[in-house]
């Protein structure tokens, strides 16, 4: 029984692969000898990923627009060929909505929401064409805790999680399948705290490095062909809940 899929020569998009989450997963993939094109908003970000990594692409582009997600799959198709698999993860944190503006409320939707859709559906065309794929989504557990001052954000991964679950339901008979990694409290560039409190967060098991999503993000990629990680929680120890 063939019980992993290999990652080597797969073809995969990385939405805001420059910081966090995103840019641990490159480094995990290109690392897996996965050819790897990634993205974020500032180009300098962008170039210091490419330095790391050999063989990774990347450019520049907003994926909160539609122009830039088709700039993002036209390099797709330039730069890989296709696309295997997706990892969408470009996310934004937010206030509570009633203390922002209304042009950055709705930016953060584009982004973290819209921005995913918009990306699937893309990669679904590439991917039905070339016989399946694989489509992940990076989530949050703040779809269940529901903590205060998370409206916004909450509403965006509340919104992803439930885009995923039905659609698997749609594409899986043509071979594509979908999953949903749900972290907890990450030490990231999105975490409002200083780097000293980040590095006691982590000391005391309330945060994850971003590294151990990027794990648990690859098992995901790697399970056998029958087998579809639906929803997978991962978060520290000790996660606060309110």
């Amino acid at each position: 029984m063939k019980r992993h899929v290999e990652l080597t020569g797969k073809r995969v998009l990385v939405t805001g692969g420059t910081t966090g989450i995103g840019r641990a997963t490159v480094a995990l993939l290109a690392a897996e000898g996965a050819k790897v094109l990634t993205f974020g908003r500032d180009r300098a970000t962008v170039d210091a990923v490419l330095s790391d990594h050999d063989g990774v692409a990347g450019l520049a582009v907003d994926v909160a627009t539609r122009a830039g997600v088709e700039q993002v799959f036209e390099a797709v198709d330039a730069e890989l060929g296709g696309i295997d698999i997706l990892i969408a993860c470009a996310a934004l944190g937010a206030e509570p909505i009633h203390e922002m503006e209304e042009d950055d409320w709705r930016y953060v939707i584009e982004t973290n929401l819209i921005g995913y859709l918009a990306c699937a559906r893309q990669a679904i065309g590439r991917m039905r064409a070339a016989g399946g794929g694989h489509l992940l989504f990076v989530g949050s557990i703040s779809t269940e805790i529901k903590a205060a001052g998370e409206s916004v954000y909450s509403a965006t991964k509340a919104g992803v999680q439930a885009f995923a679950e039905t659609l698997r339901k749609e594409v899986a008979a043509e071979n594509i399948k979908v999953s949903v990694i749900q972290p907890g409290s990450v030490a990231t560039p999105m975490q409002e705290c200083s780097d000293e409190e980040k590095r006691e967060a982590l000391a005391g098991h309330e945060m994850l490095h971003a590294e151990e999503i990027a794990e648990a993000i690859l098992f995901a990629l790697t399970r056998s062909e029958r087998a579809d990680i639906v929803n997978l929680r991962i978060e520290p120890r000790l996660q606060k809940t309110s």
